[in-house]
């Protein structure tokens, strides 16, 4: 039968067993299109990554079931993150183009109490809290910099990694571990969505797969895009030497991290045309990016459901 690769996204995270059940039990529980993967006999892993950035494990299992998400620890676990610290010249701009798009509203203008109408400013609707929000942003602007320029890390005492090469390395070995499994599908969310397509694009010992789904993703930021050069093009920028068919990209307007240009299927072309299939969902609350959210979601479900042929 079938098998699902999951992979993680930005800031620290529960442990890797622990996060795998929340997730499988967010695809199975509640609404429609239900998908119990065990019940159906489709095998699941996950390629766990947070321990190659953050010292333990995130201990609040709760705060990642995207339940009481207006309190700081429960955004998608996030912990305060501090600024990267450039490793080179072109790091350097890396991290304030990126940075300056991120934040691009002024604070003064989120701060306002009472805050401005939503529409006529153009934010969110019942806008995520400043202070979260810039905490999360500083834990995605330190994990994306920190995997695109391979920058050592060292999380605990005499233990040091090469973000990329270790991460890379992981992904790989997470997918030639269920090579034999078909359909084999890859699910990622927000920087883990980087992540597999870096892989799947520029890494030639990454295992082929039958399918990509993409949640929440940041492919479409400008900055992203440059550091996958030259295997990325516009004209050209779908894996298609290890994606055997679809890919399948999902995101909500409104969340934080995507919103700036969800739609990937101009910016991922095969041949100059475009074959992702972009789809639009609305999460439930103020903070739109939680990978549970987006599980429960009838859309990734019925997706999944095709892609697996059940």
């Amino acid at each position: 039968m079938g098998h699902v690769t999951f992979i993680h996204g930005i800031a620290n995270k529960p442990a890797a067993e622990d996060l795998l059940e929340i997730w499988r039990r967010a695809l199975g529980e509640g609404g429609r299109e239900t998908l119990r993967l065990g019940t159906q006999g489709v095998s699941s892993s996950l390629v766990y990554w947070a321990d190659v950035l953050y010292t333990a494990p995130d201990p609040d299992v709760a705060a990642h079931e995207g339940v009481d998400e207006r309190l700081p620890g429960a955004v998608d676990g996030a912990g305060a993150a501090p600024l990267p610290t450039p490793v080179s010249e072109e790091s350097r701009a890396f991290i304030e183009s990126l940075r300056a798009r991120l934040t691009e509203l002024p604070d003064e203008v989120v701060d306002q109490d009472p805050p401005p109408d939503p529409a006529a400013q153009g934010l969110e609707r019942g806008p995520l809290p400043w202070c979260i929000k810039r905490q999360i942003m500083a834990a995605f602007l330190r994990d994306v910099h920190h995997y695109l320029f391979n920058v050592e890390s060292h999380p605990r005492p005499n233990e040091a990694y090469l973000v990329q090469d270790e991460i890379r390395r992981r992904f790989v070995a997470g997918l030639k571990a269920a090579e034999a499994s078909r359909p084999h599908i890859v699910v990622s969310h927000s920087m883990g969505t980087v992540i597999a397509y870096d892989c799947l694009k520029r890494v030639a010992d990454c295992p082929q797969i039958d399918a990509l789904i993409t949640l929440g993703s940041p492919l479409g930021i400008d900055e992203i895009q440059d550091k996958l050069q030259p295997e990325w093009t516009r004209d050209d920028g779908f894996p298609r030497e290890k994606v055997a068919a679809d890919w399948v990209n999902v995101f909500d307007r409104l969340d934080a991290v995507c919103g700036l240009d969800p739609k990937l299927a101009n910016d991922y072309e095969r041949g100059r045309k475009d074959v992702i299939d972009d789809m639009e969902v609305t999460n439930d609350g103020a903070w739109r990016h939680s990978a549970t959210k987006y599980y429960r979601q009838p859309t990734i479900r019925g997706t999944l459901r095709r892609l697996l042929r059940l």
